[in-house]
């Protein structure tokens, strides 16, 4: 399955996540957005916060083809 996916603030890494343009990834059926995560080579305490489709979810969500996810670090003493 494909998804598109934005990074914001320091998780921003060229090639694979930015926050100006969603870089398409493929992923396994069945696969979660901690498995995105971890697949970025992020740790956990990096991403405060996951969206998908606009909406913030855990980072067990599983994801569907087309998904839309984005990726926030902690900020502003959050």
């Amino acid at each position: 399955m494909n998804v598109s996916l934005k990074c914001f603030g320091q998780l921003a890494k060229s090639g694979a996540c930015d926050y100006r343009a969603a870089a398409p990834h493929d992923l396994p059926a069945g696969a979660r957005a901690a498995d995105l995560i971890d697949r970025l080579g992020f740790r956990d305490e990096e991403v405060k916060l996951v969206y998908v489709n606009n909406r913030i979810v855990p980072p067990q969500t599983a994801l569907q083809d087309g998904d839309r996810v984005a990726l926030a670090p902690p900020s502003g003493g959050m």
